[in-house]
């Protein structure tokens, strides 16, 4: 309703605008393009059950409810031509890549001219790799500082011999306000250290990133045992 007429392709792309440092280092698009996106994501029965919830939400009470506003036909067409499949192409960097802000980290566009209105659709979901790449961009910063002052005080061995990627131990699982933020987030940690006791996030390397082993622990105590 809102796209000019004629409208058959929209590009869109991501960047990081800017922030605390100058440079942001990539995660997480690869976990929810696998757990949101790939395969036959469109099904009749989804397609009913968010009519329904979208009467409720755009039903007005003085002037009702306006069919159009449900976009229902495209989405029967994505079914009916594309088996449910999103036509949607995604170009990005390389996940883990570091590169200054202002730089466009992933591009997203339709592959169909019949669904312009579907890249921006996606946007919401999309946004949410914000916080991985945060993740990862802190964590590679924090490594940064731990490797200078071992470097500063002497210690060069250290870092030859991989114990700097054990000096941020990642706690974060308690923390956070989810278990999929526990995955997304301990997972983009584990780009820059070994070092982790959030399983989640072992987890979601495994099965989304195809990493046996992300990262590794010690049957270390803990606060109950240490004052019973």
């Amino acid at each position: 309703l809102q796209y000019p007429p004629g409208t058959i392709k929209v590009y869109s792309y991501f960047e990081c605008r800017g922030g605390q440092f100058e440079t942001v280092c990539f995660f997480g698009l690869q976990y929810f393009l696998k757990k949101y996106m790939v395969g036959s994501v469109v099904t009749p029965a989804k397609l009913n059950e968010a009519e329904e919830h979208f009467k409720i939400h755009f039903s007005n009470p003085v002037h009702g409810y306006d069919p159009k506003l449900f976009n229902r036909a495209s989405w029967e067409y994505i079914i009916a031509n594309h088996g449910g499949k999103l036509p949607i192409e995604i170009k990005a960097v390389p996940e883990g890549t570091a590169l200054p802000y202002k730089n466009c980290l992933f591009t997203m566009e339709n592959t169909d001219d019949n669904c312009y209105w579907l890249t921006n659709y996606l946007e919401t979901l999309l946004v949410q790799i914000w916080y991985p790449t945060t993740v990862c961009t802190q964590s590679r910063e924090q490594k940064k500082i731990i490797m200078k002052f071992l470097k500063d005080t002497g210690t060069p061995q250290v870092i030859e011999g991989g114990g700097h990627l054990f000096k941020l131990h990642d706690f974060g699982f308690r923390g956070v306000s989810s278990v999929e933020s526990a995955a997304t987030g301990g997972a983009a940690h584990l780009v820059n250290f070994l070092g982790t006791d959030t399983m989640a996030a072992l987890m979601c390397a495994k099965e989304y990133y195809g990493e046996a082993a992300a990262g590794f622990s010690i049957p270390a105590s803990e606060h109950s045992t240490m004052t019973s």
